[in-house]
Parts: structure tokens; sequence; C-alpha cells
């Protein structure tokens, strides 16, 4: 529909040789000064660009739909060679042994899927198609690649990383990305139709409304689907620096698994989108995956957190065809690591264990459940209280406050030692003239 702007969750979008830990930590504090009234002249490298604005970006005039291409990644560049960390937490050889998404078609409903890059060249389902021009295996902005390639890229030499399910099969419906034309919720429900009508019963969208309000084509393509017994695990979104709760679409929609992004310390991102709506977390966080032409780059966003999940998803159906949608959600979901015996807005269920949502053979129900409540002195530990800790614009604040202080401080020093030096010269002065 018209006036529906339709946006992708990737926060931050850089290469692998673009990156420079040392000092970001310190461009965030000059930034933070900066914003309070205070010059600090430094040499420092410029930030990364934001990989999705929420405008047009390259996407051409009239888009509703933008996602700006990233200023850092090359697309056919090289493959980044160290495992990344979002893989170095499983025990990939325990998981692996139980399921790697042999059999499984995961259906990617995104910017296409570019099907030269040699990680992803073999995992491609035939029948993918493009509602914007051109073709579903043809992706000009990059993220839809990104997307399959966390879900399902085969290993290659030279590089640590593949895909969570690294047999499943990816078919690519392109509703947005298009030279001439950019999708909307229109588009969107086509593709969710197609996919359902083509067999897929794992369904990724990585993408969200950005006004924030349900869409009645969209919406009913999400229940048709849902009713047809397919599961679609969708992006919570990347609007939730402020902390703040805010449903997204069709992540909000009922039968949706939202995901949201934690980073490695297994906290929310500062950029996640919170809400009663969220279901699980995953890694969203430096996410490697593969490129348009062959190479990989690195991005934040809960764009890259949901297909995680969506991977999981897919060992879990090849492992346990019979179960149904509503079950592998709950399997995800009851296994993930929790922070309290429910839910909560900002990760759900907790940060999804992939190991243990397949180690788990037991048949689950079609909803999650809370932990029980344990009395204290009934025999049984209570656990501690667990508190979210500081969001990374905290941490900013905090640091700024430290710097802020230690350079005022040096500044009295600085001024009373001058005052100290000029009384020493006068009395100097004095005594010489007696």
């Amino acid at each position: 529909m018209r006036g529906l702007n339709v946006k992708g969750h990737s926060a931050r979008s850089r290469s692998r040789a673009g990156k420079n830990t040392a000092t970001r930590p310190l461009q965030r504090v000059f930034g933070v000064l900066a914003a309070a009234g205070i010059s600090v002249v430094t040499a420092l490298p410029a930030q990364p660009a934001l990989a999705d604005t929420g405008s047009s970006g390259g996407a051409g005039k009239g888009a509703d739909f933008g996602l700006a291409a990233s200023t850092e990644c090359v697309f056919g560049g090289d493959v980044i060679k160290s495992t990344p960390w979002s893989l170095q937490r499983i025990l990939l050889d325990q998981l692996w042994a139980q399921a790697t998404g042999k059999g499984v078609t995961v259906a990617v409903i995104d910017t296409g899927v570019d099907a030269s890059n040699p990680q992803l060249s073999g995992a491609m389902a035939t029948g993918s198609k493009s509602y914007v021009g051109g073709s579903g295996t043809q992706d000009l902005e990059g993220h839809g690649t990104r997307v399959a390639g966390i879900i399902a890229a085969r290993p290659i030499k030279g590089t640590g990383f593949e895909g969570i399910a690294p047999d499943a099969k990816i078919i690519s419906y392109r509703y947005t990305g298009g030279e001439e034309k950019q999708g909307n919720s229109g588009t969107m429900s086509q593709a969710i139709r197609a996919a359902v009508a083509a067999g897929a019963r794992i369904i990724n969208i990585s993408s969200d409304t950005a006004n924030k309000k349900p869409d009645a084509t969209l919406e009913s393509a999400v229940s048709d689907a849902v009713n047809a017994g397919a599961l679609i695990v969708a992006a919570a979104g990347n609007d939730g620096a402020d902390g703040k709760s805010a449903d997204t679409y069709p992540a909000s929609y009922p039968g949706v698994l939202a995901v949201a992004a934690s980073d490695r310390n297994d906290e929310r991102a500062y950029f996640s989108q919170s809400g009663d709506f969220v279901d699980v977390a995953a890694p969203g966080v430096d996410m490697v995956s593969t490129v348009p032409k062959g190479g990989q780059c690195t991005a934040d966003g809960t764009s890259f957190a949901a297909p995680y999940v969506a991977g999981v998803a897919a060992l879990l159906k090849e492992k346990h065809p019979t179960w149904k949608a509503a079950q592998i959600a709950t399997r995800i979901e009851e296994t993930a690591q929790r922070t309290g015996r429910g839910p909560n807005r900002f990760i759900g269920w907790g940060v999804v264990d992939p190991v243990a949502a397949l180690s788990d053979d037991s048949t689950p129900a079609s909803s999650p459940t809370p932990d029980p409540v344990v009395k204290a002195g009934a025999g049984g530990a209570v656990p501690m209280a667990v508190t979210m800790g500081e969001s990374e614009a905290e941490r900013q604040r905090r640091t700024a406050i430290y710097v802020l202080g230690t350079g005022l401080a040096l500044v009295l020093v600085v001024a009373g030692s001058g005052v100290a030096v000029r009384d020493w010269r006068g009395r100097r002065v004095g005594r010489a003239g007696r």
C-alpha cells in the first residue's frame, strides 16, 4: 500500500579492514563532549556509516522501502579468516551431529539473494522470484544476501564463517531493492503467499513497517501463512536506543517469532527494539556474513539476529519433521538463556541456545511456560535477581563524565600551578628590590 514505509534492520555495516576498536570509545566520548558544548580537536577515523537510515538511501526516488548501501563493505571482496564470535559461542560439532538443515528450505523475503557468492551458489533452491524487477537471485543492496548467509552459507576454505544450518536450502523472494521499483507491504504480502504456496515452512523477514502500524493486507498474508503451518521469523527492529517499547510489524503479528538482537554479553543490543511482542533474542552485533559477488562483511542489526534463529528453526525442522511451527518456536523459547522466570520486553524468553534447543528431544507444547516459583526454605535454591545492566548510551555518558571530570581537574591543577608560579616570582622580585 502506498505510504507504508518498510525498512530493513541493519543498524550498521562495515568492512573488517575499516574497523578500529581501539579508538571507538574515544570517538564516543568526544561526541558526547561535543554535544555538551566542549570542543575537542583530535585526529580520529570517521565512524562507520549507517546501513539503514529508514530513508530511500540508494533505493531511488519515490521508494517506499530504503536501504542505504554500505560505504565500506566491498561486494566481491575478501573473506574474513577468523570464526565469528556468534559461532564460537556454540559447540558446532555437537550441534551439527544432530542436524544440519538437510532437506529444509527457508524462504528469505528481502532484497534478493545473490547466488554468485561461492558460499550461497550451492544453497539456492529453485523458484526464487522478484516483485520489483530483475530476478530473485539478484541483490543490489546486499541485505538479503547477508541474511541468507547467516542461515545457510556453505563452508569454504579460508574462512571460519558458515551458516547455522549449512545444508539447508534458500528460496529468495525479492520484495524490494529494485532499480526501478521499490517494495511495500503489498509486495511483501505477495512474497509471503508465494513462499507458503511453494511449501516453505520457515520464512525469514528482516524488515518492518516504518510507521509501526498494522496493515490489513500484510496482516492477512501473515495470518494465512501461520494458519497454513509456516513459521515466520521476523526482526524486532532497530529503533530501540531510547529503551521505550513500541510494536513493529510483521514481528508483532500473532504467530510470528519476533527476534531481538543481543551482544557478546548476552544483553540486548542498545539499538534493538523493546516491546512485549519480543519472543527471543539472538546475536546481532558484528555479524559476519556473505555479500553479493563474493566475499564477506560485518554488520549490526536485528536483521541478522532473525536469520540466526531461522537457522536454528531449520535444524529443528530437520530433526523433528512432524513438529508444528508453534512447537518449534516453543522449543527455541523454552531453551533460551533466561534472565528470569518468564519473558521480558528486552530479550523475550532469553538469548537463543542452539545446542540446548537441539538436545531436548521431548515433545514441546504450543507455547512456552514460565519457570516454576521456588520458595525459600523449600529445599531448592533461590535464583539471584538479574538486572539488564548498562546500555551503550549509559556507558557513553558515564565515560564522558569521567573524562570531563578528569579534564576539569587538570584545568584546575594547571590554573593553580600558574597562580603559584606567579606568586613565587612576585616574592622573588620583591626580595630583590629590597
